[in-house]
Order: C-alpha cells, then sequence, then structure tokens
C-alpha cells in the first residue's frame, strides 16, 4: 500500500561526503541506495530511503549529498537540498529530526568541515537543536582511546559541536548495526516533528534563497573563497614574472596552467552566487513537477482500483440476485411439493378414517383386513418422506 508524504515520519540525513549517510540508511531501513568509495561522491541529489516500521511508525531516511561535493557545487547542493525541504514541508511532513554524521576516524576537523557544519547549522537553526543528532561512526577505523578523546574534544569545543549541544543537540555513537541505527531513531521519531530554519523562512516567510540564514553563511563562504583565490593569482601572477624574467618557460607554462585554473575557479564561485535563487527556483519546479506526476500516477491508479471495484462489486451483486432466484424457485417448489404431500396425506386419513367407520358398521371380513393397515401404512410413508 502507498502511503502519502504526511502519513510518513521523515529523517533527514545530512554531513560530509564520505562521512556515511548512505550506509546508515541502508543499515536502518534495508534499502539499497548506492554508496560511495574513498572521497568521491556517490549522492548526486537528494533521495529516500524505503519506508520502515520503527516503533509503530512509519519511517523514511532522506540521504542529502554533502556540501564538499565531487560532482556538483556548493549552490547546486544548497539549492537541492532546500527545494526538497521546502516541497515537503508544503505537503504537509514536518521532520523529525536532523542526523549529521561525522567520522570519528578523520585526523581533524578541517576548514571544509567547520564550513559544512555552520551551513548544516543556519539549515536547521536554534530552535529545531533539540531535534538534531550529531552521530560519529567508523568507530572501528580508530583506536577506542583516541576516539573517545576526538569525541570529548568535539563535544567540548566552542568552535566544533559544543555551542549546539549546548542548546539542546545530542551526541551519540553509530556502531555499524542495524540496532544501533534504529537506538539513534528512536529519539527522534517518538519526539515532536520539528520545522527547520530553512522551511520557515522560504515557505512561512516566502523569503527567497538567498536571503535565508543559510543563503547569507553560503554566499559569505563564496567570497572567502573568491578573495582566497584571488590572493592565490596574485602571487601566480608574481611567480610567472619571476619565471619571466628569468627565462624559466617551462616554470612560466606551468605557472600560467595554474592561473588559468584559478580565473575558472574564481568566474565559478561568482556565478554560484550570482545564481543561488535561480538555481533554487529550478529545483522547487522540477521537483514540484515530479510530486505532481507521482500525485497523478496515484490518482490514476487510485481511479483503475476504484474501477475494478465497482465491476467486482456489480459482478457480486449479479450472482446474488441470481442465487436469490434460484432459492427462491427452489422454495416455491419445496412449498408446492410440501402442499402436494400434506394433501395426499390428508387423503390418505380420510381413506382410514372411511375404513375405520366401514369396520365398525359390518362384521370383520377377512377381504377387508389387509387394505386397512397399506392405507395407513401408505399415509405415513408420504407423511414422512414430506419431513
Amino acid at each position: 500500500m502507498a502511503h502519502r508524504i504526511s502519513d510518513r515520519t521523515p529523517c533527514s540525513i545530512m554531513g560530509a561526503t564520505g562521512s556515511g549517510k548512505s550506509t546508515f540508511i541502508n543499515s536502518a531501513s534495508g534499502s539499497g541506495l548506492p554508496v560511495g568509495k574513498g572521497l568521491e561522491s556517490c549522492t548526486a541529489d537528494v533521495r529516500t530511503s524505503k519506508p520502515f516500521l520503527l516503533n509503530g511508525r512509519i519511517v523514511t531516511l532522506i540521504d542529502t549529498p554533502g556540501f564538499d561535493d565531487t560532482t556538483r557545487s556548493d549552490t547546486d547542493i544548497l539549492s537541492s537540498i532546500a527545494a526538497y525541504l521546502s516541497n515537503t514541508y508544503e505537503h504537509g511532513a514536518k521532520l523529525a529530526g536532523v542526523i549529521y554524521m561525522h567520522r570519528i576516524s578523520d585526523f581533524r576537523m578541517g576548514g571544509t568541515s567547520k564550513r559544512n557544519f555552520r551551513l548544516f547549522r543556519e539549515l536547521c537553526g536554534d530552535n529545531s537543536l533539540k531535534n538534531v543528532i550529531i552521530v560519529t561512526n567508523m568507530w572501528g577505523n580508530v583506536d577506542p582511546k583516541i576516539g573517545e578523546a576526538r569525541e570529548k574534544e568535539l563535544a567540548t569545543n566552542d568552535k566544533f559541536f559544543k555551542p549546539v549541544l549546548e542548546k539542546g543537540a545530542r551526541m551519540m555513537r553509530h556502531h555499524g548495526t542495524q540496532a544501533s541505527a534504529h537506538t539513534i531513531l528512536r529519539y527522534l521519531v517518538n519526539g515532536q516533528a520539528a520545522t527547520l530554519a530553512i522551511q520557515h523562512e522560504l515557505v512561512n516567510e516566502r523569503k527567497d534563497l538567498a536571503h535565508t540564514a543559510a543563503g547569507a553563511e553560503l554566499a559569505r563562504a563564496l567570497k572567502e573563497q573568491e578573495v582566497r583565490h584571488d590572493e592565490e593569482l596574485k602571487k601566480l601572477r608574481v611567480e610567472m614574472e619571476a619565471a619571466m624574467r628569468s627565462k624559466d618557460e617551462e616554470t612560466r607554462q606551468e605557472l600560467q596552467e595554474e592561473v588559468d585554473k584559478k580565473r575558472v575557479e574564481v568566474e565559478r564561485i561568482k556565478h554560484d552566487a550570482e545564481r543561488m535563487v535561480e538555481t533554487f527556483n529550478a529545483e522547487k519546479a522540477r521537483l514540484e513537477k515530479a510530486i505532481r506526476l507521482v500525485e497523478e500516477q496515484r490518482k490514476k491508479e487510485a481511479e483503475e482500483q476504484l474501477t475494478r471495484l465497482r465491476c467486482q462489486i456489480s459482478e457480486a451483486e449479479a450472482l446474488r440476485k441470481q442465487m436469490a432466484a434460484e432459492t427462491a424457485e427452489r422454495e416455491a417448489a419445496e412449498r408446492k411439493r410440501n402442499a402436494e404431500l400434506q394433501e395426499e396425506l390428508a387423503k390418505a386419513r380420510r381413506e382410514a378414517e372411511s375404513a375405520r367407520t366401514a369396520l365398525r358398521t359390518r362384521e370383520p371380513s377377512p377381504s377387508l383386513s389387509l387394505p386397512i393397515p397399506f392405507v395407513v401404512w401408505r399415509a405415513a410413508m408420504a407423511w414422512f418422506g414430506a419431513r
């Protein structure tokens, strides 16, 4: 049986590329979502797991690409996630919660990881942090004591997860099993559903993506990248001039290639920042069309099922009428037969009574001794046969 979006309890799974989001979802739901290898991204778009039962609820898990995706820009990723979350919210679905995956095997939480988590926090907002669980995984890839030390640092350092933990989020471990995943999810599905900041801003406040907290954070991060690349370009030009003065053509060509790459990257960053709203609107329209097609398909299937049910009801009604007619005909025949038998029994009784009267009025005769029992026997047989 198909369930509508609003019938389900959705939980969103976020985190960096290669942090184990798809693996966690497959472990919890029994789905077969593709899993990436190494640092290559496998989740290029928002996907959902197959529904599964947990504590009497139908749960679906939302797999999202990381902001450090290897195939798409951060603007595309934010647009995709924001469009999906706003569309589902408009269709009546609130998230039970959000899980942020973090590899405990990482030696440090670098600049990219910090930027990813800042974007994640702006997506959620402070009011929904009680519905957020930071899940550390890949404990089998690190010495337990080292893992515990990293976990403590993540939880107590203001630069990492401490601020969100103080505002209601919690940190849990995933040990790679379905039981462990379900233990984590129970903390979310048993609680009150949440409205993320990005959903409130886009749907309730009607903001465009660039003016949301997450959009503003991404724009700031893109600006930082642009400034950093500009500084690197300046250094490369200085090195190129030095190579030209020393007539080192090989070095000059290598530096020129680096300069060209940096220019392309700077233009891409500028373009990403400028097209944020456009990309979001296009993604939202695509999702709305997809949802509309799904709803139309479900409506068509429901109408076809209703038509089949009506045909079955008509066939059943025709069969009922036929059986009723046959039953009525059979009962009428039985009533007629009973009436005939009753008439025969009454006739036999009359004949027997006439015989007894004749016996009283004259002496018994040998010729009359046989018919009387025979007449009575015949009447009795007719009566028993009627029963």
